[in-house]
């Protein structure tokens, strides 16, 4: 029997579908921007609100669906769900900086790339309980969140990374600030980013060592070793480690920096969107 019980599956909250906590995104999306036009503390209160609005119901939608983390796309939607907090809180903290204005449409984009990679599955694939008892399941779900922490760090350090091009190109272009909101500094953007790759880099590096235990056990790795996902987590670990290389081995700009930082995102959100080979459910 799949969790959560039927029962439970009768309610409202069945309701909730991935567009409303989109469409609540897009909403504080707006209203940040109506910030940047006319600053107000009405305005940006509504944008607080609708992204709470987005938070409680993509909460509900992940609590209710339980999605299965290694079906297409639904790692994306868990991977929105912790930058949508981060945006959020990163609004109210720097509520005097350009920062929601950006977020927002990094999670959105995210939405979107999770949408277009669910297109083609029949049914959700949603967990079951009596799975996670087994050993190779625990430790299939450890991998995966593994993977999903490095995905975040990633997202944070691509939001930096954004973030410092655009301030670079306004001082390049020694914008004058129109009393709207400020962007934060180079520095204070780089350090950010920096601390991102840190972290995402080691719980990669951990989450593939694990995936490759568990390919070895119980699946030909011959049949599995060239899968989309598979080679795209190892040229993920590659970008990271030349990334890394390139921070503190060589003397390369912020802006190189910054730009590869985005790439190995984007690399990420391809990576998370392919289908697992073992996913349940999923293309084999």
């Amino acid at each position: 029997m799949s969790f959560p019980p039927a029962d439970f599956r009768e309610t409202p909250l069945e309701n909730v579908t991935q567009a409303c906590f989109g469409l609540s995104y897009f909403l504080a999306f707006g209203l940040e921007f109506a910030v940047l036009l006319r600053p107000g503390k009405a305005l940006r209160l509504a944008g607080l609100v609708a992204g709470v609005a987005g938070l409680v119901a993509h909460t509900i939608y992940l609590g209710f669906h339980t999605p299965n983390l290694a079906a297409p796309g639904a790692s994306l939607l868990a991977v929105a769900w912790v930058l949508a907090v981060f945006t959020w809180y990163g609004t109210l903290h720097h509520s005097r900086r350009a920062w929601g204005i950006y977020g927002w449409p990094f999670v959105l984009a995210i939405l979107a790339t999770a949408r277009l990679a669910a297109i083609g599955e029949q049914t959700p694939a949603i967990l079951q309980a009596p799975a996670w008892l087994t050993a190779e399941r625990f430790w299939g779900g450890f991998h995966g969140l593994l993977v999903l922490a490095s995905a975040v760090g990633a997202g944070v350090g691509c939001l930096a990374s954004v973030m410092y091009l655009v301030q670079a190109d306004r001082l390049r272009r020694k914008v004058a600030p129109l009393g709207g909101p400020k962007h934060l500094s180079l520095e204070r953007l780089e350090q950010m980013n920096r601390r991102a790759v840190n972290v995402a880099f080691p719980l990669l590096t951990v989450g593939l060592l694990l995936g490759v235990v568990l390919l070895r056990q119980g699946h030909d790795v011959l049949d599995h070793w060239w899968n989309l996902k598979v080679l795209g987590t190892v040229g993920l670990w590659l970008v990271f480690l030349v990334l890394l290389y390139l921070r503190y081995g060589s003397r390369v700009s912020g802006r190189r920096l910054a730009a590869l930082t985005i790439a190995a995102f984007v690399l990420m959100l391809l990576t998370l969107a392919a289908a697992h080979p073992f996913a349940e459910g999923g293309s084999p």
